[in-house]
């Protein structure tokens, strides 16, 4: 018998000052099972750095045709395709074909610099390609709970993740733009 997937309900408030965006989103989140929690904090930072009202998560680990977030535009068309964690160039290649704007979010610390390292030549020749390493995620994963209330404020590039057991800084390295 398979296993399901988690739901985690979230109560996400984001400041976000670079973008004037301020709003407070209640999401629904499906965890796969081979997901872990740092993963899962980490869809939610994506979706905090780009938050809007057509921002979706997408299947992700389900399914291989559908990103992790995504923006489609109302006639379908993919707006923005955000993968997270250390997909292939095959993959963001197919993608960067098939949206308007991709967006790569890197964790893993060193396993994630590797990555880039191996990749960096052959992904900067996509024009509409953003890459982002979110550097030291795991204090993330004590925040995965299945009810989760978190703050997020984004000024001058760096995001404020504040929780009920304390608050910590996390600054995405943008190593494409």
């Amino acid at each position: 018998m398979a296993l399901k997937s988690t739901i985690y309900k979230v109560d996400l408030n984001i400041a976000d000052m670079d973008r004037q965006y301020y709003a407070n989103h209640s999401l629904t989140m499906a965890k796969h099972p081979s997901e872990t929690d740092e993963r899962m904090m980490v869809r939610l930072i994506a979706f905090t750095l780009y938050a809007n009202e057509f921002l979706t998560f997408g299947k992700g680990l389900s399914d291989v045709e559908e990103p992790d977030l995504w923006q489609k535009d109302l006639t379908g068309a993919i707006q923005l395709w955000m993968d997270v964690g250390l997909p292939t160039e095959k993959e963001i290649r197919k993608a960067c074909g098939r949206a308007k704007q991709v967006v790569v979010m890197l964790y893993g610390g060193r396993i994630a610099d590797m990555w880039w390292d191996q990749n960096s030549k052959a992904l900067l020749k996509n024009n509409n390609l953003t890459v982002i390493n979110l550097p030291d995620t795991q204090e993330l994963s004590s925040m995965a709970s299945r009810a989760i209330n978190l703050s997020c404020t984004i000024q001058d590039g760096q995001i404020l993740v504040s929780h009920e057991t304390g608050s910590f800084d996390i600054t995405p390295l943008i190593l494409k733009a």
